[in-house]
């Protein structure tokens, strides 16, 4: 893979590209879109849009991740497991003192989830459900039992409380979220994003997908970060500026 900007480099170091400038806490989009502006294929999933560089810069900022936030409907249709580490992945993160893989963070009102499967009975860091206090109390427990839960909100789940909550109570300075478009719109709203990792897929859809986003209230000016390509893929870093009406 090489970097077109801001400098050119012909063999980039992945891991080095997508490091946090600071310690600071940062919580990222990484999403997936085709050139006409969509985030899933025809069989309704993101992953049959984003080629082998797609998948080595998702894998990558999984490493870098303290937690990994996705809305429940993503977390369902993608079939999502847990966090694995590939063994040069682990090394990298182990040198840091990031320890095992990240926990996957489950965003859901409801709490609608299969909580036999391997996300909840594989996961080597507990999965954790973040949630709000109207879901069932029968529901709470199972999932509890299951993993961890997260109440914050009461009809709805707050997201500024939560994500406050998971990095205070749980460490997760570092939030990568995978979407869906409703929850990166409600993030975006929050103002609660600080970076967009954006993979541009050298493809034109042409169904009614979704966007990356659901509709949101006010616009973020971007900053181009990085930019990256491989096989006519594009990868692009943007760092998001203030919310403007």
């Amino acid at each position: 893979m090489r970097q077109l900007f801001p400098a050119v480099v012909d063999d980039v170091d992945l891991y080095d590209a997508y490091s946090p400038a600071s310690s600071d806490p940062v919580l990222r989009l990484n999403m997936v879109s085709s050139a006409d502006g969509r985030v899933t294929d025809r069989d309704g999933r993101s992953g049959g849009l984003g080629g082998n560089g797609d998948k080595e810069v998702f894998r990558t900022l999984r490493a870098l991740a303290d937690g990994i936030l996705v809305g429940a409907g993503t977390a369902r249709a993608e079939g999502y497991g847990p966090h694995r580490l590939r063994t040069d992945l682990a090394q990298r993160r182990t040198a840091v003192g990031l320890g095992g893989p990240a926990p996957i963070v489950v965003v859901s009102r409801s709490l609608d989830m299969d909580y036999d499967a391997p996300l909840f009975s594989e996961a080597q860091t507990p999965t954790i459900m973040l949630t709000c206090q109207s879901a069932p109390a029968d529901v709470q427990r199972r999932a509890a039992e299951a993993g961890v839960v997260v109440v914050a909100g009461d009809d709805d789940v707050d997201l500024k409380l939560g994500v406050a909550v998971l990095r205070q109570q749980f460490g997760l300075a570092h939030i990568l979220c995978e979407g869906g478009p409703s929850l990166n719109a409600a993030l975006l709203d929050a103002g609660l994003v600080d970076e967009l990792c954006l993979t541009l897929a050298p493809m034109v859809v042409g169904h009614d997908a979704p966007s990356l986003t659901a509709p949101i209230q006010s616009g973020r000016p971007l900053t181009l970060h990085t930019a990256l390509e491989q096989d006519g893929e594009l990868f692009l870093r943007y760092r998001l500026g203030r919310p403007t009406s």
